[in-house]
């Protein structure tokens, strides 16, 4: 199975529908917080590890499920020596389109990514991820078309569990701060505005020292680079959808448009207008 790329914030490249990694490390390794342009699903088959995403720390146990939309900010910590687990990269396109992205809707409206599967549900899941496993490996007559249909039933019985089979929040299943969530959540609704540490620690009666040194503690990065990452996100949506590049930089909260040039670049490895050229040649 291919590795998964680990230098860049915005990690891994996704041009078919769907991309399935069955990976196992025997000695722990360090992820820094990073995103990705695609839906994923991370099955924990094995080991100790807890994934952080957009400042909640879920404590993830043999056979549950971790939803990871698009966008969201993340970083898994791995204890022990092993860590084995599934992870299902998918376009939100692709999942749109065979109307099986809702358990990623809710998920991201709710705030809420983990599934904790009954028995039943958990062996079905299980099932067709080794059958898509098989297919994809085996490349006979007709494989492709073989794996998609495993990939479809997988997101079906995912999509039909979901509601029943979410780890009740009376489960301690993650920890998180709610100063800093409220935080986070007015930083999304406000990035087009000045946003800076002091601004921030004023309106939440917080002391800038305190605010930095906990946001990094809950998130793993710090309020700058939240704060960038998200409008560097906010701005490629923009230009996704034909917004002029300099008009889109402003609406994302840059004021210098060279500066936002620099971050588009560092984040995306192209400039600003390749993205949507890459759209027209699609």
């Amino acid at each position: 199975m291919p590795s998964i790329p680990h230098d860049a914030d915005k990690r891994g490249y996704l041009l078919e529908d769907y991309r399935l990694f069955h990976l196992k490390e025997s000695r722990a390794q360090r992820f820094s917080y990073h995103y990705h342009e695609f839906d994923k699903v991370v099955v924990f088959l094995s080991g100790q590890v807890t994934y952080t995403v957009e400042g909640r720390a879920y404590f993830l146990s043999p056979g549950d499920l971790l939803l990871v939309p698009h966008h969201h900010i993340h970083q898994p910590d791995i204890g022990g020596d092993i860590y084995e687990r599934f992870i299902l990269w998918l376009t939100p396109e692709f999942l749109a389109k065979e109307g099986l992205d809702t358990c990623f809707r809710e998920a991201a409206d709710t705030g809420f990514l983990l599934i904790r599967p009954t028995d039943a549900l958990r062996r079905q899941l299980m099932g067709l991820l080794n059958r898509l496993e098989a297919a994809l490996a085996d490349e006979d007559f007709g494989y492709a078309l073989l794996a998609r249909t495993y990939c479809l039933q997988f997101l079906i019985a995912l999509n039909r569990g979901n509601r029943g089979n979410l780890a009740s929040e009376g489960q301690s299943v993650y920890t998180s701060d709610p100063k800093i969530e409220e935080i986070m959540a007015y930083i999304n609704a406000h990035l087009p505005q000045a946003l800076t540490v002091p601004e921030l620690a004023g309106r939440f009666y917080l002391s800038p020292s305190w605010l930095m040194h906990r946001f990094k503690e809950v998130t793993g990065c710090t309020v700058h680079q939240y704060i960038l990452q998200k409008r560097l996100i906010l701005a490629a949506s923009l230009i996704r959808n034909h917004t002029p590049v300099m008009k889109a930089a402003r609406q994302s909260g840059f004021s210098d448009y060279s500066t936002f040039l620099r971050a588009f670049q560092a984040a995306y490895h192209m400039p600003p207008k390749a993205l949507r050229k890459d759209l027209k040649d699609s």
